[in-house]
């Protein structure tokens, strides 16, 4: 499949420590097959210099295509991705955490079942196969691998991981798809979402996890785990 360009979203909220040395590495990054990349930085109204920081790097790498949103208000981390999806121009696009966590080299990773001709979406998986995963909370571990089997019963998937950040995707798929939700229930709901596309061909790839601890910056907690069990009934039993 001729890719001529990928649009990588990053939704950012108050993450002026990590942002600069994210974009360092999605820079770095050369594409397979010449594919240029788009970047397109939603920043969820925070609350520190994100957004200055962010400006300051545009001004400083000007021959990267660069775009900044800033919202009004802080809507969550869904709000920022949906703003981002509808801004993508790429052929295809990938959601990219502004913090360390996960490694833009493996983009190309991604990729390859795509340029190949095989997959319309690739998950990222942090389960599966052997590459570098940082050894840190158990119970989220248990936590996502429940999320994951709860949502594969319902989208007759085998994902072994519901709840990456990563998450190749066809741009125009995506931009067809009604997304509501602002927060951490983004991600079942895009999963069941997809589930039901016709004739769509899903892979998915094992990637690195450099995982941070809350006093790192980490956000999710125990309340978007019981958000994203609603989400995955609602979603797959109660609202198309």
């Amino acid at each position: 499949m001729k890719i001529s360009k990928l649009s990588i979203l990053i939704p950012a909220y108050n993450e002026e420590k990590t942002i600069h040395l994210i974009l360092d590495k999605v820079k770095e990054v050369n594409l397979i097959s010449n594919i240029q990349k788009e970047i397109i930085i939603v920043n969820d109204c925070s609350t520190d210099n994100t957004k200055q920081a962010i400006a300051d790097y545009i001004e400083n790498n000007l021959t990267l295509d660069i775009q900044l949103y800033n919202q009004e208000k802080n809507k969550g981390k869904g709000a920022a991705i949906h703003k981002a999806i509808e801004l993508a121009t790429g052929d295809f696009l990938i959601i990219q955490d502004a913090d360390l966590e996960y490694d833009p080299n493996e983009f190309n990773v991604l990729l390859q079942p795509i340029v190949t001709g095989f997959a319309d979406v690739v998950y990222g998986s942090r389960f599966m196969g052997g590459n570098p995963h940082r050894i840190l909370f158990y119970w989220h571990s248990i936590g996502n691998q429940f999320l994951t089997k709860l949502s594969n019963m319902f989208t007759n998937l085998n994902l072994t991981d519901m709840e990456t950040c990563y998450k190749m995707i066809d741009t125009k798929i995506a931009q067809s798809l009604k997304l509501k939700e602002n927060r951490f229930g983004f991600e079942p709901e895009l999963t069941a979402k997809l589930s039901r596309v016709s004739k769509i061909r899903i892979y998915e790839v094992g990637i690195s996890y450099y995982g941070r601890t809350y006093e790192e910056g980490k956000k999710i907690g125990w309340r978007d785990g019981f958000r994203a069990i609603y989400c995955i009934l609602k979603y797959n039993l109660f609202s198309k």
